[in-house]
């Protein structure tokens, strides 16, 4: 996450167009990491999710998102698990398979375990997402 987001003149390339990027090759031994999906076109594009919950002070359970694109695709992605609590902040970088400008909604669920209250109430306050390149 040390990178996000990219800076002004954009994410650095590795290949054929890494030669646009001069500063990013000074280091020596620098290291490269490049994070891929599991399906074809095996591409991901690094989001950073901020969400904010309110309601009850602290209950067990997960929250979720499921981002869906244009053509039907769908791809959910944890986001925290166990025990949450209210105005924390649960921040996470995600690699997601769905293109942010195919990207036609983003969904989230919040899944209470079978043991919390049943009045128990959780939500999210704030949900912020950002790409890590302009669209």
């Amino acid at each position: 996450g040390d990178c996000f987001p990219c800076p002004q003149e954009g994410c650095p390339m590795m290949g054929h167009y890494a030669d646009r990027f001069p500063a990013k090759l000074k280091r020596v031994n620098q290291k490269y990491f490049l994070n891929t999906a599991a399906d074809p076109p095996f591409a991901t594009w690094r989001q950073k999710v901020f969400i904010k919950l309110s309601g009850v002070k602290k209950m067990r359970g997960d929250i979720n998102l499921v981002f869906h694109d244009t053509e039907g695709n769908t791809k959910e992605y944890e986001i925290a698990s166990g025990v949450l609590s209210q105005d924390q902040v649960y921040t996470k970088y995600l690699d997601v398979e769905i293109n942010p400008k195919n990207t036609k909604k983003i969904e989230f669920l919040w899944n209470k375990t079978i043991f919390t209250l049943l009045w128990a109430r959780l939500g999210a306050e704030t949900v912020n997402i950002t790409h890590g390149e302009d669209g």
